[in-house]
């Protein structure tokens, strides 16, 4: 009975490991999708625009993109510890001392 238990532990520490890999895989997505919104600002920019309008414009964009780009480093960092936990929940479904 307890190689049952032991069974039933491993299986549910691999089933949460695999729930964690795949949250690192949509945050990794996310993170994806903000670089790919960082890179189109300069598009977006309308340098021609030399009026204050556009220069307010411009100031607007430019403050999205510092917001956008702390988002990102958040986004890494939250994506390298998402990563971390998915390589302990791995290994503790082979260590008993280290289950849930």
């Amino acid at each position: 009975m307890g190689s049952d238990v032991t069974a039933a532990d491993m299986a549910a520490c691999m089933s949460r490991g695999y729930e964690v890999q795949q949250l690192a895989a949509r945050v990794d997505l996310c993170l994806g999708r903000v670089e790919k919104v960082l890179g189109a600002f300069l598009e977006i920019q309308l340098l021609d625009w030399q009026s204050p309008a556009g220069r307010a414009y411009r100031n607007s964009v430019a403050l999205q993109e510092v917001a956008l780009g702390r988002a990102r480093v958040r986004l890494e960092e939250a994506l390298a510890s998402v990563r971390r936990h998915a390589q302990a929940v791995g290994a503790s479904a082979g260590n008993p001392m280290g289950r849930y």
